[in-house]
């Protein structure tokens, strides 16, 4: 039987608007204060903490590491709770699968704190009851290790495994994992990625052009379904 392994941030919610303004404010903080959504857009799909590490290095920042992080989890968290929206025909794939009772997990680069506050916020933790934070694996995103560790959650094989999927590094990952990708691009400009060249379904549109009836109609003519 197929299994389903979904991203969480530009992939289920729009979160990236808040990720952003954390991390602002998290490197206004220690004396960066011009830092942009194009420069922020570089990162995307990349674990917060690989992010603040390469942050920290190219601003010179003397603060641990660690610091940094729970400083922006601190700002995403207060952010998260007072407003993340999913993606309605995302949210309607999610409630189609769950209706068949395809098996569903989130692996995410985030912290296990900030997705839980999100998937309890828009309400898909009823339905996603599987979770692999990247703090959970020895290495995030672009290499496999989530996926993975979310495969073997779910009880599957890898071959039997797809990924959804907004961010090149994502989609890096499901083909080392050796899974199949749906990718739905959050920066639409990145669709001419070498990564999304992997992708089995790729909707170079992104979230608009996404639809739940087009990718349940993928996945049911997938050989692995």
């Amino acid at each position: 039987m197929i299994s389903v392994i979904f991203d969480l941030d530009g992939t289920l919610v729009d979160s990236e608007p808040n990720y952003y303004e954390s991390g602002r404010r998290t490197l206004a903080r220690h004396g960066v204060p011009d830092f942009t959504w194009e420069q922020h857009a570089r990162f995307i799909g990349i674990g917060t903490l690989e992010t603040l590490e390469s942050l920290r290095d190219r601003y010179g920042i003397r603060a641990p590491v660690e610091q940094l992080l729970a400083e922006q989890n601190a700002a995403y968290l207060e952010l998260a709770r007072t407003g993340t929206e999913s993606f309605p025909e995302m949210r309607k794939f999610v409630e189609r699968l769950h209706a068949e009772g395809v098996p569903m997990a989130v692996a995410s680069g985030s912290s296990r704190e900030a997705i839980d506050a999100v998937l309890a916020g828009t309400g898909l933790d009823a339905l996603l009851t599987t979770v692999v934070s990247a703090e959970e694996v020895e290495h995030g995103k672009p290499a496999p290790d989530v996926f993975l560790e979310a495969a073997r959650r779910l009880g599957a094989d890898p071959a039997d495994c797809v990924v959804v999927e907004d961010a090149a590094p994502g989609a890096r990952a499901a083909h080392a994992a050796g899974m199949a990708c749906v990718a739905i691009p959050y920066v639409p400009a990145t669709a001419a990625d070498p990564a999304f060249a992997t992708a089995a379904l790729l909707f170079p549109a992104g979230q608009p052009e996404f639809t739940a009836d087009t990718a349940y109609e993928w996945l049911c003519e997938h050989p692995a379904a």
